[in-house]
């Protein structure tokens, strides 16, 4: 059985930034206070199980994966954990700049960026690498959960090297916004997703942190507990 605490190396855009609050507030959860919220005016006009439908990603917090939950290995400390964020951040790097769009991926919606981004992939690439020798191996049990059958050769590889599957040039940001849904489902809620997104006006995003989440137990939710701005 998976070990808690589990702890994650994720993008948010910060506190009052107005992405971090259009996807809280369309989670119903604000991972940087763990405050329940309420949903925008008339979701749940338009759609109805809107709860349901994000019950998976709002456990997670809004966010973009960089370094997938993990329990920490015997021997490693939060305060290890969060002193080896600092240095990571601190190394100058090229600032990642995405064009975010709404999108499909894998039957979810989300934010994604509009086209690859080379900075991105080394950033996250980084990530996976740097922080492994916090992570405790995966468990049998862990490992059966992610379904190794139905992944690639190149991704169980990834899996049993790193311990989740979609990394490095298997690698895409994703600021998850609902669970999977059906095909007929997706379209009227992608326009609706879109159009509120579109409201923003956000035409590009710098990747300009790293935030740690961590999650107590089983039945808690992910809580950001700290982040660092990337040197330039």
């Amino acid at each position: 059985m998976t070990g808690f605490p589990r702890y994650a190396i994720y993008f948010a855009a910060g506190a009052d930034n107005a992405l971090s609050r259009f996807g809280a507030e369309l989670l119903g959860y604000d991972a940087y206070t763990s405050d329940e919220l309420s949903f925008p005016q008339g979701t749940l006009h338009a759609v109805p199980d809107w709860r349901d439908i994000t019950s998976d990603p709002r456990k997670y917090g809004f966010h973009g994966t960089l370094k997938a939950p993990m329990t920490l290995v015997s021997g490693k400390t939060e305060a290890e954990l969060k002193a080896a964020c600092a240095t990571f951040a601190a190394k100058a790097r090229p600032m990642p700049v995405i064009q975010p769009v709404v999108d499909t991926i894998s039957g979810f919606i989300a934010v994604i960026p509009a086209e690859p981004v080379d900075a991105l992939l080394q950033l996250a690439a980084d990530c996976v690498r740097d922080f492994d020798s916090f992570r405790r191996p995966l468990t049998a049990e862990d490992r059966a959960r992610r379904k190794p059958e139905r992944l690639s050769a190149r991704q169980r590889e990834y899996l049993d090297r790193w311990g989740y599957p979609y990394v490095m040039e298997e690698f895409r940001l994703h600021m998850t916004l609902t669970g999977r849904l059906d095909a007929e489902r997706r379209g009227p809620i992608l326009e609706m997703l879109r159009a509120r997104f579109a409201e923003l006006g956000l035409d590009t995003l710098e990747i300009d942190r790293i935030t740690l989440f961590k999650q107590d137990d089983a039945k808690a939710r992910f809580r950001i507990i700290g982040e660092w701005a990337l040197a330039r």
